[in-house]
C-alpha cells in the first residue's frame, strides 16, 4: 500500500518543483486535512507553515480562501522571508497577511523548527483567556510545564515590527506558545450541550445545522478521549456579530429532527431530544453535595 501511494506522489508530482520541495508540499497538504479532520479548523482564519529545503529560507503556506479540508500540494504557496511569492502561480495566489508576519517572524528565528502550526480551537482560546495561562493540573498539561511560551495579545498580526516581540517570547528553545486572548474580539458565539432519549445518551452522531447573521454552518457530536479524559461533547458555534440565532435544526441518530428558533447569542444551552431547551440539571445532573 506505501509502495502505491510513493507511486502516486511521484507521478503527480510537477516537472518544475523539486522532489525534496514536493515531499514537504505533500505532507504539509495532509496536516492540513489532518487538522479539517479533527476539528481543528477556523474556516480559512488559521494556518500551517513548513519550511522548504534548501538554502533560500523558503517556506509553504495555504492558499488564503482554500478550505483545509481540500488542501492540496499544488495549492500550497510558497514565499520568502519578505512576504513575496515564489512561483509561476504568484499572480493568482494570495497569502494571509497576518499569517505571514507569525510564520516569517518563527522560521526567520528558529532553523531547528521546521514546521509552524497555530490553530483556533475553542479550548486553546479558553485556555489563552485565563490569566494563569496553562494550568499544571493533569498529565496531559504536565507535559508542557516549563516549556511553554506566552505573547501578549497586539490586535491582528499584521505589524511587522511584532515579528521581533513572537521571537523574544518564544525564546531559543521552546517549541510551543499560546498567544494571550487570540481570536476575534467583540464577536459573539453560542453553545449547544445536547442529550438523546430514544438516541443514545450522550448524543454522539447528532447534528446540528444552525443560521445566524446570513451564514450557515454545521457541527456534529463526537466522541474521544484518552487514558483518565473525555473529549467535551458540547457544540460551539462563532456567530460574528449576529446577535440572534435565527434557526437551529438538530438531526438525532434516531432520525427525529428538532428545531429551534430565536435564541439569543452568548449562552449555553442544554437540548433534551424531543423536549427541546431543558434546565442544564436536566441532562447533566449536578454531583452530590461533598462528593468529588
Amino acid at each position: 500500500m506505501q509502495n502505491e501511494m510513493m507511486a502516486t506522489l511521484e507521478a503527480n508530482q510537477p516537472t518544475n518543483i523539486d522532489p525534496a520541495e514536493w515531499q514537504v508540499r505533500c505532507d504539509l497538504a495532509a496536516l492540513y486535512r489532518l487538522i479539517a479532520y479533527f476539528r481543528m479548523t477556523d474556516f480559512i482564519y488559521t494556518h500551517v507553515s513548513a519550511r522548504v529545503p534548501g538554502p533560500d529560507h523558503h517556506f509553504l503556506i495555504n492558499d488564503y480562501g482554500v478550505m483545509f479540508h481540500e488542501m492540496t500540494a499544488s495549492d500550497l504557496v510558497k514565499v520568502d522571508l519578505d512576504g513575496n511569492i515564489i512561483g509561476e502561480s504568484e499572480s493568482s495566489q494570495h497569502i494571509n497577511q497576518a499569517g505571514y508576519t507569525i510564520h516569517s517572524a518563527i522560521h526567520a528565528a528558529r532553523n531547528d523548527l521546521t514546521c509552524v502550526i497555530h490553530t483556533h480551537t475553542a479550548a486553546g482560546i479558553a485556555v489563552s483567556a485565563q490569566e494563569q495561562g496553562l494550568l499544571p493540573i493533569s498529565q496531559h498539561a504536565l507535559k508542557f510545564y516549563g516549556h511553554i511560551s506566552y505573547h501578549d495579545y497586539e490586535g491582528f498580526a499584521l505589524d511587522l515590527d511584532e515579528r521581533a516581540r513572537l521571537v523574544a517570547h518564544l525564546g531559543p528553545k521552546n517549541k510551543s506558545m499560546i498567544l494571550r486572548n487570540h481570536g476575534v474580539p467583540g464577536h459573539n458565539w453560542v453553545s449547544f450541550d445536547l442529550a438523546g432519549t430514544k438516541s443514545n445518551r450522550m448524543a454522539i452522531g447528532a447534528r446540528v445545522k444552525l443560521v445566524a447573521g446570513g451564514m450557515t454552518q454545521t457541527d456534529e457530536v463526537h466522541s474521544g478521549g484518552s487514558y483518565l479524559s473525555q473529549n467535551d461533547t458540547r457544540l460551539h458555534f462563532g456567530l460574528g456579530s449576529a446577535k440572534k440565532i435565527d434557526h437551529v435544526e438538530i438531526r438525532w441518530p434516531s432520525g427525529a429532527v428538532e428545531t429551534l428558533d430565536g435564541l439569543d447569542a452568548n449562552k449555553f444551552y442544554s437540548v433534551l431530544e424531543g423536549s427541546g431547551v431543558v434546565p442544564a440539571d436536566r441532562i447533566r445532573p449536578a454531583a452530590p453535595k461533598g462528593s468529588r
